[in-house]
């Protein structure tokens, strides 16, 4: 068993079957950016990762699956988000407008509302999003034991 700094989770979704869709493409190459609200980041007092920070692929399981690196960080209105970010997120959006659906669906679901601590939130153009670029640079074979 290789000795590893720890390494801050990244987690993308809910656990359940859309983090394991998202793991998946991750892993198969699909999917090399993703999208958080700004407002996640505000309401956890998180800052916002830099460019080469390092973290661990969480699965819907808990486990480090990937060690990721970010290449890229950019702030940007929901209304600004191009075609290049929805195609490479890998989850088989074909326009703009097929991306932002899929997105509003997540970030207006209840549980999404839940962990904003605001039923009532919603999107909008002005909305402020994080798209995040990123790529493997090490798997971590899941259950392995040394």
């Amino acid at each position: 068993m290789p000795n590893r700094e720890a390494l801050k989770p990244f987690l993308l979704a809910f656990p359940g079957p859309l983090r394991d869709q998202l793991v998946a493409a991750v892993l198969d190459g699909r999917k090399v950016s993703t999208s958080g609200l700004l407002v996640e980041y505000e309401i956890e007092q998180e800052e916002l990762p830099p460019v080469g920070e390092r973290s661990a692929l969480i699965d819907s399981d808990g486990r480090e699956i990937a060690v990721l690196e970010v290449t890229e960080v950019r702030v940007l209105r929901l209304a600004d988000v191009g075609l290049q970010h929805a195609l490479d997120e890998g989850e088989g959006y074909a326009s703009v407008a097929e991306w932002r659906a899929g997105h509003e669906r997540f970030w207006h679901s209840e549980e999404m509302r839940d962990a904003l601590g605001d039923p009532e939130f919603t999107v909008d153009d002005e909305t402020m999003i994080v798209a995040e670029r990123f790529r493997v640079v090490e798997r971590i074979e899941a259950g392995a034991e040394g």
